[in-house]
């Protein structure tokens, strides 16, 4: 296995929302910038049509199960934004006053929703975020938006980063978008940070961090094979004077922990605290004909939901509950979703009948069905339970096949009130679309690879108090000047919507203190760049840099 060392400015740790913004910027500042990406850098024309070993699908995904929990995220060059389904809202008002399990406001102080809005609203202007009407919404989302109405219920286009002219409703999301129209981080940041220089490399899986004599970093790497993720073709080391960690809240503290016998000591909420963001999928059987009487609408042709639907992801939802004034665990979003074959398939539970009910002859009859099958995605309030254990050897993960599948360290054991905040979500959904016969609602099954998530969070978070948070309110590393953590592990807790509109924003948020430590640290970065396409509205309320001596 060859080795090689060489020095940069700055190494991105990961290419998702919390990697790709800061390359971005540090890039346009005028730092040298070098991103690590485990996962491939896939091309639009690569991203295929379907769900086989080998595809677009396996290639850019990467599924851990741990004791309890099993974590989907992406891999690939984009990260996470190119495998989403591009749901973009902003957390509710109460998010950051939640307490959660450590009984005391979680967020850090100088952080509400107020503060935040001006950098959603540069992220908003960078993807950029569109408002649907009810033009745009798929057949599936203007079903579940007539159920919601006919029970007493509101319901909402959801906000997404989709330019609706170029979408085709392929409903192919979470295998890339073939035609662009999904606005993930390759059609907006990666480029621009590009364009001034920064160096993207795919297949490069960052192993562990070490300090150098002069206060910087060691950042240690293998490289990936592109066709076997467990096979390993080189190496190196690459030093540099800060670190920016965006692995992904199911990777970030795994490298942490390994980095910890050269590092020194780490803060006690590295690899604790970990939010599944308090996720649960339902999955409703529609009674074709009862829409029909009641609802009155129907899809004549017969592909009413069916395999790859005709449509999108997420593009309608439920946020009745989005209410500040309802308890803890009694906040919840439902948002109607596509969810491809697989997990879906798999984890969907029979109506009534005897346990378990995820496989078994009425599974086959509900099999039978799947062109009417709805699926509900349930965002809730959980209690941050989420431990990470001791680290595999290499990776986050140990790996099982090839590509996708792997065991992880972490281990989940939901406790009463993240269960209380599931089932009255799923008695909701269930109240919903139950309501005069017009579909049968089962959760999916946690009996298999326990609770399940796609929004991995907190596992290395934000916070004023370091006995509970891993880093200060400007993303630092406590005790490990330089190191910066900026992707979902950051997020201090479930969010009730989805998060890749929180992350961003805090990515955002974070830059000027990362270019201000550079700029202490000897490199010669500026802040101030616009978004990606040149634009400057969204910069309201920007901070500004004070001078460093010397720069």
């Amino acid at each position: 296995m060859t080795s090689s060392s060489e020095q940069t400015d700055v190494v991105v740790i990961g290419s998702g929302f919390g990697g790709a913004i800061p390359a971005y910027h540090l890039a346009a500042g005028g730092a040298k910038v070098t991103v690590l990406e485990r996962g491939p850098w896939l091309q639009s024309e690569e991203f295929e049509h379907d769900y086989l070993l080998g595809s677009s699908y396996t290639r850019a995904f990467d599924f851990v199960v741990g004791d309890g929990m099993s974590v989907l995220g992406g891999n690939c060059v984009g990260g996470g934004s190119v495998v989403y389904f591009a749901a973009m809202p902003r957390a509710p008002r109460f998010v950051f006053e939640r307490h959660g399990s450590i009984g005391r406001r979680m967020w850090p102080g100088e952080i509400t929703r107020d503060t935040l809005d001006p950098w959603y609203d540069r992220v908003t202007e960078a993807l950029p975020v569109a408002t649907q009407t009810w033009d745009d919404v798929s057949y599936a989302g203007g079903l579940w938006a007539a159920a919601c109405n006919h029970s007493g219920r509101t319901a909402n286009p959801a906000p997404v980063a989709v330019d609706n002219d170029r979408c085709v409703n392929c409903n192919f999301m979470m295998a890339g978008c073939r035609f662009d129209a999904k606005r993930s981080l390759l059609t907006n940041y990666l480029p621009a940070a590009l364009a001034h220089g920064a160096e993207i490399r795919p297949l490069h899986e960052v192993q562990r961090l070490e300090r150098t004599d002069d206060g910087g970093y060691r950042v240690h790497y293998q490289v990936v094979d592109g066709e076997d993720y467990r096979v390993h073709t080189g190496g190196g080391v690459i030093e540099a004077k800060i670190v920016v960690v965006a692995a992904g809240a199911g990777a970030t503290p795994v490298i942490l922990q390994r980095s910890e016998p050269s590092l020194g000591e780490l803060p006690h909420a590295v690899g604790r605290y970990f939010s599944g963001n308090g996720e649960r999928l339902n999955t409703a059987v529609i009674n074709e004909e009862r829409v029909r009487e009641v609802l009155g609408l129907s899809r004549e042709d017969g592909l009413v939901y069916a395999a790859n639907h005709i449509g999108k992801g997420p593009t309608v939802a439920n946020w009745d509950k989005l209410d500040g004034s309802l308890p803890e665990y009694e906040r919840y979003s439902l948002e109607q979703l596509y969810f491809p074959p697989g997990l879906g398939t798999i984890l969907a539970q029979t109506h009534g009948g005897e346990e378990p009910r995820w496989f078994g002859a009425a599974k086959k009859e509900m099999l039978s069905k799947w062109a009417s099958w709805l699926t509900i995605f349930l965002m809730t309030e959980d209690d941050n339970e989420g431990v990470f254990g001791p680290p595999p050897p290499t990776g986050n993960a140990f790996r099982i096949s090839q590509q996708m599948l792997g065991r992880g360290p972490l281990s989940y054991k939901p406790t009463a009130n993240t269960r209380r905040g599931w089932a009255l979500a799923d008695a909701d959904c269930k109240a919903i679309l139950e309501k005069d016969g017009l579909a049968t609602v089962e959760p999916w099954t946690n009996d298999v690879v326990g609770a399940y998530t796609v929004h991995p969070l907190a596992s290395c978070r934000i916070g004023d108090d370091p006995a509970t948070s891993a880093l200060t309110p400007g993303h630092e590393l406590r005790g490990h000047p330089g190191i910066f953590v900026t992707d979902g592990s950051a997020v201090p807790g479930a969010l009730t919507v989805n998060p890749a509109m929180t992350i961003a924003a805090l990515a955002e948020r974070a830059v000027p203190g990362i270019v201000r430590a550079a700029r202490e640290r000897g490199v010669d970065v500026s802040y101030g760049a616009p978004a990606p396409d040149g634009s400057t509205s969204g910069r309201r309320g920007v901070l500004k840099l004070s001078p460093v001596a010397g720069h």
